[in-house]
């Protein structure tokens, strides 16, 4: 009689577990530019944390300006990236008649 509650007990957790019902809700689909954008975002916020601790004296002065170099090469690199692609599908949405 313990192994068939046993037996119960383990299939219904199981079946609770990995059940995947027939309808499953997906987020929006990730493109490089949403990606870039969110990282975007990111780095910005990461430089904005970068000042508030640096003027909190958290941080030498040296490695104040070279973890905000960093950063800013970062960010620079992905807004030059986010340009590129934007004005690729420009490019693209003008070659199909659309504007």
């Amino acid at each position: 009689m313990i192994w068939l509650i046993c037996a119960l007990v383990t299939a219904s957790v199981l079946f609770y577990v990995f059940y995947l019902p027939g309808k499953l809700q997906l987020g929006p689909e990730k493109t490089r530019l949403s990606y870039l954008r969110e990282r975007r975002e990111a780095v910005y916020e990461n430089l904005r944390d970068l000042n508030f601790e640096y003027k909190a004296g958290k941080f030498p002065d040296a490695d104040y300006q070279s973890m905000k170099l960093s950063l800013e090469e970062e960010a620079a690199g992905i807004l030059a990236e986010i340009a590129r692609l934007e004005e690729a599908t420009r490019l693209q949405r003008m070659g199909r008649g659309t504007i």
